[in-house]
């Protein structure tokens, strides 16, 4: 696997192991107890699941054809600001219809740390299919940025998590 690919990766696995961790020894009905309109721990939990399994799904099918498609450049580095700077400030956003449509309703952690396990084995097998020369390749599509790399979606997963950790916190 490419370095630059492989300690995002580890990057992004500590981060889960650690959030996930930090709930360990929460009870069911904490890590399920929400309010009209909010999310329960477990929900954002399943939600960060059901983005990951999506982008990779697409990126397993757009990686068959990685060659036909065009580098990033400065536009998509600039987005990828942006991207980054909505995640970090305290907005909120709806997430898309096709991640809520994907995203599982257990109320079990358990489940869920088995989810989200095997999403991130399929994202580093994913990720050793990708030569140097292909990290720069549009083949993530982010429904808001558009067009971006591999090396980006890896960016917006840990993005997306540190956006959500400060609601997990406050529901602790």
């Amino acid at each position: 696997m490419n370095k630059t690919l492989a300690n995002q990766f580890e990057s992004l696995e500590a981060q889960r192991k650690e959030l996930l961790s930090s709930l360990g020894s929460l009870p069911a009905d904490k890590l399920n107890n929400h309010s009209e309109g909010h999310w329960s721990i477990n929900q954002i939990i399943a939600h960060l699941i059901a983005a990951e399994k999506l982008s990779v799904a697409y990126l397993q099918k757009k990686i068959l054809a990685i060659n036909e498609v065009d580098n990033t450049g400065i536009y998509e580095e600039i987005k990828m600001i942006g991207l980054i700077i909505s995640q970090r400030l305290p907005l909120k956003f709806r997430a898309p219809r096709v991640v809520v449509e994907n995203t599982n309703q257990t109320t079990d952690i358990s489940q869920l740390e088995k989810e989200w396990a095997f999403a991130r084995e399929e994202l580093r097998q994913l990720l050793e299919k990708v030569a140097d020369d292909q990290i720069k390749r549009r083949i993530y599509k982010h429904v808001r940025a558009g067009k971006l790399n591999i090396l980006h979606a890896l960016i917006f997963f840990r993005e997306h998590i540190i956006h959500h950790q400060p609601q997990i916190k406050r529901l602790m």
